[in-house]
Order: C-alpha cells, then sequence, then structure tokens
C-alpha cells in the first residue's frame, strides 16, 4: 500500500512535457526544430493551407486549451485567432520580432534577417516553460538555425543578381512579398490588390493592370496556386504575359517542404522564370544544414 502511495507520488510530481500551439506562418517549422523533443507542438494550419481562411476545428480548441504558450503571426495574417479561448500566454511572433512592419502585407518571413529575429522571439517565449537544461538545448539550436537564415540571405541575393535588373519584378494577384521585394531590390506588383477596387476585376481595372504589366518589364505572372485563378488566367490573356508553370507559397510552407525548402523554392521559381539561374545544389545543402538541426 505504501508503494503504491509514493508511486502514485512519483507520477503526479514527474514534470509532463508542455504543449505549444504554433499557429500560423512558419511558425510550426521554426517551433518544432527550436522545441525538439522539449515540447509537443501543435499545428493549427497545414502546409500549404491559407491562414487568412482558418475555421478552428473541435481538435483545434483542445489544442488551445490545453497549450502553456501559443504562438501566431500576428498582424492579422489569421483572422480566426483574434480572440481564442485558452489560458496560455499568447505571443504575436512577428509582431514582436519586426515591430514596424507593414500591417498591409504580415508575410513578413519571405525575408531571412525577420525570419531570424521570429526565431529569437520564439525561443524567448519558449524559455520559462522547459526545464533549464532544455533552455541551453533551445538557445543551441537558435544559433545554427540563424546561421542557415543568414546563409540563405546570401544565397537568394546571389540568385536575384542573376536576374537583369529590367526583370526584377514580382507580379502577383495580391501583395504577399513585400518584405522579399524590399530585402532584394525586387519590384512588387500585386495587380488585384493595387487597380481592382474591393477585389472585383472590371474592365476599366483590367485595362490598367494590362497597361501596368506591360510597362513593368516582367517576362511571367506568379500564381499562388496551380491551377491558376479564372482572374489570374484572364489577365495573363489581356497582357500577353504567361503565369509562371509553378506557383510561389506566399502564406507559409508549400506541402510536405520545410521553411528552408519553400523559400529556396519560391526563389527559384522567381529566378528562372524572369531570365536568370538557380543553384539548386547550394539549396539542398541549406536544407541538409536545417534538417540536421537537433
Amino acid at each position: 500500500m505504501v508503494l503504491s502511495v509514493l508511486s502514485g507520488l512519483l507520477l503526479a510530481s514527474a514534470p509532463t512535457t508542455p504543449i505549444v500551439v504554433a499557429a500560423d506562418g512558419v511558425l510550426c517549422d521554426i517551433t518544432r526544430t527550436l522545441a525538439g523533443k522539449s515540447a509537443k507542438v501543435e499545428c493549427l494550419i497545414p502546409p500549404g493551407a491559407d491562414p487568412h481562411t482558418l475555421a478552428l476545428r473541435p481538435t483545434d480548441r483542445r489544442a488551445l486549451q490545453q497549450a502553456r504558450l501559443v504562438l501566431i503571426n500576428g498582424y492579422n495574417l489569421t483572422p480566426a485567432l483574434k480572440r481564442i479561448a485558452t489560458s496560455a500566454p499568447v505571443v504575436a511572433v512577428a509582431e514582436r520580432a519586426v515591430p514596424k512592419a507593414s500591417t498591409a502585407d504580415p508575410h513578413v518571413w519571405h525575408d531571412p534577417n525577420q525570419t531570424s529575429a521570429m526565431v529569437a522571439t520564439a525561443a524567448q517565449a519558449l524559455t520559462p516553460i522547459v526545464s533549464p537544461q532544455e533552455r541551453a538545448a533551445i538557445n543551441r539550436r537558435r544559433v545554427a538555425m540563424t546561421n542557415v537564415l543568414q546563409a540563405l540571405q546570401q544565397w537568394t541575393g546571389r540568385q536575384i543578381e542573376s536576374v537583369p535588373k529590367p526583370q526584377r519584378v514580382l507580379v502577383t494577384e495580391h501583395r504577399a512579398f513585400s518584405a522579399f521585394g524590399r530585402r532584394y531590390g525586387v519590384r512588387e506588383l500585386p495587380v488585384i490588390d493595387s487597380y481592382a477596387t474591393g477585389g472585383i476585376l472590371r474592365p476599366a481595372s483590367l485595362r490598367a493592370i494590362t497597361d501596368a504589366i506591360r510597362q513593368s518589364g516582367s517576362k511571367a505572372i506568379f500564381a499562388e496556386a496551380l491551377p491558376p485563378s479564372k482572374t489570374l488566367r484572364r489577365i495573363s490573356r489581356s497582357s500577353g504575359l504567361p503565369i509562371a508553370k509553378q506557383a510561389l507559397f506566399a502564406d507559409g510552407q508549400a506541402p510536405g517542404k520545410s521553411l528552408i525548402q519553400t523559400a529556396t523554392s519560391n526563389v527559384c521559381t522567381f529566378v528562372l522564370a524572369q531570365g536568370g539561374r538557380c543553384n539548386q545544389q547550394a539549396a539542398a545543402e541549406l536544407q541538409t544544414r536545417w534538417a540536421a538541426i537537433r
């Protein structure tokens, strides 16, 4: 009987692995890589899904109720997470990491420097809920992740330099690559957001978009999903500019790919369509370094 009581007390006092909810953007990969085995990371938005239209499922609500920490992007990337039922601290990682970002474009992680700031913010948020030994491991992983992201920035700059300057323009439907454009000197042309009032493609809007695209110097229009939307196909026909064969992943990770693989895939899609070159081997080496972080 005494042994049974002691056993129960030991089980009750044994530390449990904290649950962390990483909701949107690329936070799932960042948090899982940082946390290792020190936390169980639950992701609300799977790779390839649209965070803007997230609807919480019962399993998501249970995870939020059980969480010790909730990490979201902020900047209204995911409207469904404005009011969530949880007793855990909620940290808007992108807002803290990049406090001066434009609220019109919450996709701050397309600049690797800003992704590094998100990594540092997420690591700081994880620290209070893990043991001192795990804190040291998280910091070690943070340093390794930052090194890979610095190498990603340098690699991306070299690929962009291979694109003729008049063609360093990114034509998309909606604004999602402002951070990327600012970092690498690429002009962003989100045609629906820029010319279509209320998102509706009227004849006057189509004419304005057609003129802007023809004058832009771009060799392609970039879709955010395949097959491309009916609107994008109409714009392509009107402007005479083809839609790139590969889509860009604007809102988070591509299915089956890491943060690093998604970023390098986006860069290669852009530079190859615009007449540049892409070092795929160096991109693969970056992913190998990222995957080796433990």
